[in-house]
């Protein structure tokens, strides 16, 4: 249990930082650096496939699987 909640902190921050980031670029109109556009790409990537997995748990859990 502490290391989900180790991870979903870290999570957390990391997000948090990409997408501050992310908005401060946007409102001084500045392109972002390609490694943080490939950071968020990835932050992106890996909350579709947690919220998939996560689902794919509930459907099994649902149907007693």
């Amino acid at each position: 249990m502490r290391v989900l909640v180790s991870a979903a902190f870290a999570y957390s921050l990391f997000a948090s930082f990409i997408l501050s980031s992310m908005s401060r670029n946007q409102r001084a109109k500045r392109p972002h650096a390609p490694m943080l556009a490939l950071c968020g790409w990835g932050l992106m990537s890996l909350s579709f496939t947690v919220a998939l997995l996560l689902l794919g748990v509930a459907a099994m859990r649902l149907l007693g699987l």
